[in-house]
């Protein structure tokens, strides 16, 4: 365990948000949810954030999964989907160690993870709470500002939130729910969001990339 720390640790250092080349991946899990979702979401704000914030990420986005040790080689994870999630004890352990050792995790509600979410979240940090993110956190004013989430798909008239899970004074973890966000960043073809829509999911993600680095 010390050696994947260090490992993150390293890698967070020389990584910085707009120097060096980094990856980021998709987090795959147990449960039978599609957490195969979405898959043009994280290329598309790659580019984005590569075209527009001056950052070098690497294009090709892999899945890895909850439990295994190849979670530490990348300093962010996005995890999304429509339905059940399932952490082992294993899983939830190997997950709150990446985050605790310096890792960030996104996870982006698709309409129908709450619930599963929320249980498994309690696996992982049976401590902390998921607390709702102010207009004013930090997160929300990095490269551009925004106040709130932006909406991109309607669902069920709720309005968007931003949750989170702090530990010792560190953002390890963003909940975003009833936003879609992560479908804005698709390619457009995918869900016929008009370009506005779709530069406002980017401008946000890059938000949340440019915090998850840089706090």
């Amino acid at each position: 365990m010390k050696i994947k720390l260090t490992i993150l640790t390293i890698l967070i250092a020389t990584a910085t948000f707009s120097q060096g080349s980094y990856q980021l991946a998709v987090l795959k899990y147990n449960g039978g949810g599609d957490y195969y979702a979405n898959p043009t979401a994280l290329p598309n704000l790659i580019k984005f954030c590569n075209q527009n914030l001056a950052t070098t990420i690497k294009k090709e986005v892999p899945y890895v999964e909850v439990g295994s040790s190849d979670l530490f080689l990348y300093p962010m994870v996005h995890m999304t989907g429509h339905g059940n999630v399932v952490f082992s004890s294993a899983e939830a352990e190997n997950l709150r160690t990446y985050l605790k050792g310096g890792g960030f995790l996104h996870i982006d509600d698709n309409y129908g993870m709450d619930k599963f979410i929320r249980i498994e979240l309690k696996k992982v940090f049976p401590n902390n709470e998921l607390v709702e993110l102010p207009f004013t956190h930090k997160i929300f004013h990095q490269k551009y500002d925004f106040n709130g989430l932006p909406k991109i798909h309607e669902h069920d008239g709720k309005r968007p939130q931003a949750f989170g899970i702090v530990v010792d004074g560190r953002l390890v973890c963003l909940y975003t729910y009833e936003t879609d966000l992560s479908d804005g960043w698709e390619s457009s073809e995918v869900h016929n969001d008009s370009e506005n829509k779709r530069l406002q999911a980017l401008k946000m993600g890059a938000n949340i990339l440019m915090y998850a680095f840089m706090n």
